[in-house]
């Protein structure tokens, strides 16, 4: 959801001609103009986040831990401390931005909201960082089973969809890869393949238990979490292996972590 705004700069020095320079670009907000911030009082498991045009935020069902991951750019077992109820209390949110053309890119977007929750959630934090288990993805012995996107690389638009139990990528890079199964598996995963461009491949497994679950994202643990898929199936490690010519493997690393030092609910408004 990266966007990348336009700049530009213009020097006439060079050039030894007097000309009046341009005006200077409107400074990026640095808070949202009006913001509501009320519970979530539905039943259902359903949420929404989405970026509006002029610089706004919309979100439905969302929690507090799902909004700092969003914000301080961290998955969610990177987030520690604090109550409970920030990872299962729902929030619906409202705000908006005045004086910006179309969408924010996503360092300004995340930026905003970081100021709205430390602002409404008197949230205070720091980032540590901590020796964790973590995956490096790897290319097997026996080589990769990789295809390169035969399309052209200034044309062929990138997409990953990584659900539960199964995968598309189109023109993804292996830093994408690893990102998907970082929150998959609950762990940090770099990629150690060395391999460089976009692949279009797919992949297909079963599951395990509380694998890819709601919390991988900050949510509540789901009402009706789904149906254990067949035993007789593939693991993710297995599938990586076998279809990708890919294998994770285990190590220890630093993670950056957000540590929360205070927080209290919103007050509704």
């Amino acid at each position: 959801m990266t966007r990348l705004l336009g700049a530009f700069l213009i020097t006439c020095a060079l050039f030894g001609q007097a000309t009046n320079p341009p005006p200077a670009p409107p400074a990026a907000p640095t808070a949202f103009t009006v913001a509501s911030i009320k519970p979530n009082k539905s039943s259902d498991d359903r949420f929404m986040l989405r970026p509006m045009p002029g610089g706004g935020l919309s979100a439905t069902g969302v929690t507090l831990k799902m909004l700092m991951g969003l914000a301080y750019g961290v998955f969610a077992y990177q987030i520690s401390g604090g109550p409970a109820w920030i990872g299962t209390e729902r929030w619906d949110i409202e705000a908006k931005t005045d004086g910006v053309q179309g969408q924010l890119p996503l360092a300004q977007s995340s930026a905003l909201l970081r100021a709205l929750i430390e602002e409404r959630f008197q949230l205070k934090v720091r980032r540590e960082s901590k020796e964790m288990p973590v995956y490096e993805l790897v290319v097997t012995k026996n080589g990769s089973k990789l295809k390169p996107n035969p399309d052209d690389p200034a044309k062929a638009k990138p997409s990953a969809m990584l659900g539960r139990g199964s995968g598309t990528f189109t023109n993804s890079s292996m830093a994408v890869l690893a990102a998907r199964l970082s929150q998959q598996l609950g762990r940090p995963v770099s990629d150690h393949t060395g391999l460089k461009g976009g692949y279009d491949f797919t992949l297909e497994w079963t599951p395990a238990p509380g694998e890819g679950s709601a919390e991988a994202i900050g949510l509540p643990p789901r009402a009706d979490p789904p149906a254990a898929g067949e035993s007789n199936g593939p693991s993710i490690f297995t599938a990586l292996q076998d279809q990708l010519g890919l294998k994770l493997e285990p190590q220890k690393g630093p993670v950056d972590m957000i540590i929360i030092d205070h927080v209290e609910r919103a007050s509704e408004n």
